[in-house]
């Protein structure tokens, strides 16, 4: 996990409103760090590549891209999603939540506001942490397998916003991402960004152009939903002061 000491997170609470939240997964509403590692290690050991090596360029791209370039005869969606299946199964018990994670969504889901989870894994994978952490179930979400192209690419963003019905223009769709792949992905599909400083440093979201940058989903508030206007009313708390 980044260090804070250094940043400044007294940015003035600010209260925004969208009509659509797309949130990432791993790194945003939970973290699998230690799950995804052991993982990354012992199919390392399958392909002969060092674990490190893969985990160096793993974060936030999808398996079948990062197979690609290391085992393409394992680069394809029944291996991916055997192998993604298993992680909750056998380290279920590594993961943790995001702190303020649980709140959002459970608020979310309570008033049916629209949000969807849009993640580089694969479905199996989330569905499986949804599972074993028993977090609210979304309505809608983008997978690796269902996109052509992974993030930084915005296809998976574009395709999360359709699926909630949202059309106009994009200030009104919001992304929640900790990697820096996932912030240009929102960005690029001409979203506004969060970004979480869970994973990674804050230059590199900084640099990858996040709207506001705060440290976990604590910052998050879900202050209300207007079903009317189809808007969620979102306070955002201690931010980056940049």
């Amino acid at each position: 996990m980044p260090h804070h000491e250094e940043n400044n997170f007294s940015a003035p609470a600010e209260v925004q409103e969208f009509e659509a939240l797309l949130f990432d997964m791993d790194g945003t509403i939970i973290d699998s760090t230690e799950a995804i590692v052991k993982h990354w290690h012992q199919i390392g050991k399958e392909i002969g590549v060092p674990g490190e090596e893969i985990l160096l360029t793993s974060h936030g791209r999808r398996s079948i891209d990062v197979l690609a370039l290391l085992a393409p005869d394992r680069a394809n969606w029944d291996y991916v999603c055997l192998a993604e299946g298993n992680i909750p199964k056998l380290y279920g018990s590594s993961i943790v939540e995001i702190p303020g994670s649980r709140t959002i969504l459970s608020q979310l889901d309570a008033v049916g506001a629209p949000w969807a989870i849009v993640t580089s894994g694969t479905r199996p994978l989330v569905q499986g942490w949804l599972d074993v952490m028993k977090l609210a179930q979304p309505k809608n979400m983008v997978t690796a397998e269902e996109v052509v192209h992974g993030k930084p690419d915005p296809e998976c963003y574009r395709m999360g916003a359709k699926r909630l019905n949202f059309e106009g223009e994009g200030s009104k769709v919001v992304v929640f991402e900790d990697a820096p792949a996932g912030v240009r992905a929102g960005k690029a599909a001409g979203f506004r960004v969060v970004g979480l400083a869970t994973t990674h440093a804050v230059e590199a979201l900084r640099e990858a152009g996040a709207d506001w940058i705060v440290r976990d989903m604590r910052s998050v508030v879900f202050k209300g939903w207007d079903g009317k206007r189809g808007v969620v009313e979102v306070e955002i708390r201690e931010g980056l002061v940049v």
